[in-house]
């Protein structure tokens, strides 16, 4: 993980979004060019691939070594004629899946500006914060890998914004790694979300120890608040991995929501059991019905976050993400 120099506040004018305040980051240059890995992968002559192969994983020194080893699962040891037949066979299989993704980016650059607009704000926010300076594509296994953000670069698996009905994503294989309520964020609109989701958790990665689901809920509400700072154009319900419908509903049904918390003393327990049935990804919170989205202690904790930053306006994330927790739940004064 890079490290955080620190933090140094940049004067800026702001311009009025509805309730918030989104800084103007036009001034902000930022430098981030896109390199399709897979269009170039996908047009390799396959009676002659490996010495292409060789050239191309060469054009990309860190990266294809870890596509060949990491996303493909090639053993080094292997021979060569066992790693060409192994990657003529990935081809055809995912031919299909391949051309699927060209409809969606044969062009990529509204996605690329989407990330780039994202991280005007992130260089706005963090101006030491050492930003991606590329995106790179790939199509990998439709179960296995998809965005990741390591050094520099941001590498973005198509494979995995074809449509929550693409048919491929139906199958047992990949459901048994990304069920439905996952799969229904496969779409292209979370490219930049994944993206910008990733330095969130490079600059603030998260702890593993034990903590109250007090403290859960808030530290998840500090991220999503964060996130949607670099992102203030995004739908909430994006931001957060709702439907728009389970967004709606989540505001319309806030106080029985709280209550749940509240009522049954969850908010002092320190039970990961029962603590990962609300801070973490889920298909649904059973307590309040069929329709109600999981992760819906995050949903809460964004909430107390929110109350607690409209009584400090000019405040900036690092500052409220270096408050304790207890304070912000304290000052907030969530009662909905």
């Amino acid at each position: 993980m890079r490290s955080l120099i620190g933090f140094i506040i940049i004067a800026g004018m702001f311009s009025c979004n509805g309730k918030n305040k989104i800084p103007d980051v036009s001034s902000v240059k930022i430098q981030l060019n896109t390199r399709r890995f897979e269009q170039q992968f996908f047009a390799l002559d396959t009676n002659n691939i490996m010495p292409q192969l060789d050239k191309l994983i060469a054009a990309y020194p860190s990266f294809g070594e870890n596509f060949m080893g990491t996303i493909l699962g090639i053993d080094p040891k292997w021979p060569v004629d066992t790693t060409a037949t192994y990657i003529k066979q990935f081809i055809a299989y995912s031919r299909n899946i391949y051309d699927t993704s060209q409809k969606y980016f044969k062009d990529f650059s509204p996605y690329e500006n989407e990330i780039k607009r994202g991280l005007q704000f992130v260089k706005y926010y963090y101006p030491s914060y050492k930003i991606p300076t590329k995106i790179i594509t790939y199509l990998g296994p439709t179960d296995g890998y998809g965005d990741i953000l390591d050094d520099e670069v941001f590498y973005v698996g198509v494979h995995g914004h074809l449509g929550k009905s693409f048919p491929q994503y139906k199958t047992t294989m990949v459901q048994e790694t990304y069920p439905e309520y996952v799969t229904a964020r496969f779409t292209p609109e979370y490219i930049s979300v994944n993206c910008l989701k990733n330095i969130v958790g490079d600059i603030y990665p998260e702890k593993t120890e034990d903590k109250r689901l007090l403290i859960q809920m808030v530290e998840k509400g500090k991220r999503l608040y964060v996130l949607q700072k670099f992102l203030p154009e995004k739908e909430e319900h994006i931001i957060i991995g709702y439907t728009a419908a389970q967004m709606k509903d989540s505001y319309a049904h806030e106080a029985a929501i709280w209550d749940l918390f509240v009522q049954n003393n969850f908010l002092q327990t320190a039970d990961n059991n029962l603590i990962k049935n609300y801070v973490s990804d889920g298909p649904k919170t059973q307590e309040l019905g069929e329709k109600a989205p999981g992760n819906i202690g995050s949903f809460a904790g964004w909430q107390i976050v929110k109350k607690f930053a409209e009584k400090y306006p000019d405040i900036k994330p690092d500052s409220l993400m270096k408050i304790d927790d207890e304070k912000i739940y304290a000052e907030a004064k969530y009662k909905p």
